[in-house]
């Protein structure tokens, strides 16, 4: 490793932050703010997506066979159940066991007293191990011989799979707004700084220097204004976490807000990442449009 060189980029880098102070801290601030709104993003959107995916979880296919099923039928049924590795856990429920589920679940408001035979048809009782296969799962039970309707709760399921649709679209849309802001803003920073030295650059292209020995300091300063500007974003993101969201949850018991799905050391690892990212492309962008002119 030649150690004269890394010292003379560190040299740069530290250089142009003193030198911009005042458009660094602008910087910084723009990307901390970005990667502020950005994590505040998908956060909620995970905390919601736990709730469209809790709800879902809950979803049961319910398979209704037809009253003169014969046992032959009921075993085919109960192979194809079995067999399929979409579905993860297949009861049989008959009818005399449904019934006392009903008086159970409508205990005090229906008098199941009266009914002089049982209404209810024998039925499976079916759960999938991916919510998004659970219109494909009842589509194909309900083909099967001796079943005679399936029901799962379709327009609940169609709004809560197109709501999830919806925002994931939505989320990929206002991150690359989001990367779109920070990146100009760095860019536009590093910019100031190219033109304020092109002279000694213009010095050292004549001298031989390469674009990428002369392209390095500027991308370690973009660099480490996406690393402060993530930095200081994941404290307030962190102090955020500790002190509003236990208040937000109170004053919205009813929103079943559950971030258990939603790990932490993941999302901060991403948004350093974004913030990473964003300052090597921006400063590799924005000082190539120099060296091309």
């Amino acid at each position: 490793m030649d150690w004269g060189r890394v010292r003379f980029f560190l040299g740069e880098v530290l250089r142009n932050f003193t030198r911009n102070a005042g458009m660094q801290a602008t910087a910084i601030g723009t990307v901390a703010i970005t990667i502020v709104l950005l994590g505040l993003f998908l956060f909620v959107r995970g905390a919601l997506a736990g709730v469209g995916m809790q709800l879902l979880d809950q979803i049961e296919i319910s398979a209704y066979l037809k009253p003169d099923a014969t046992a032959a039928q009921i075993r085919s049924i109960r192979h194809f159940l079995t067999e399929d590795p979409r579905i993860a856990s297949a009861e049989f429920v008959p009818k005399k066991q449904g019934l006392a589920e009903l008086r159970e679940r409508t205990k005090g408001v229906i008098d199941t007293a009266l009914l002089t035979e049982n209404p209810l048809p024998d039925k499976f009782r079916v759960k999938v191990h991916v919510p998004d296969q659970v219109p494909a799962v009842a589509a194909g039970v309900r083909r099967l011989d001796g079943v005679d309707n399936v029901v799962y709760g379709q327009t609940i399921v169609q709004r809560l799979l197109q709501l999830g649709v919806v925002l994931r679209r939505v989320g990929i849309g206002v991150i690359v707004v989001f990367l779109a802001v920070a990146g100009i803003i760095i860019s536009n920073t590093i910019r100031l700084t190219v033109f304020a030295r092109r002279r000694e650059i213009a010095i050292m292209q004549l001298v031989g220097a390469t674009n990428l020995y002369i392209r390095i300091p500027f991308i370690c300063e973009g660099l480490l204004d996406g690393v402060a500007g993530a930095l200081v974003a994941v404290g307030l993101l962190a102090v955020a976490r500790a002190t509003i969201w236990p208040r937000l949850l109170e004053a919205l018991p009813w929103i079943q807000l559950n971030t258990a799905a939603i790990n932490p050391g993941a999302l901060v690892a991403e948004l350093f990442a974004v913030g990473c990212a964003v300052g090597i492309v921006a400063s590799w962008i924005s000082v190539g449009r120099h060296l091309h002119t």
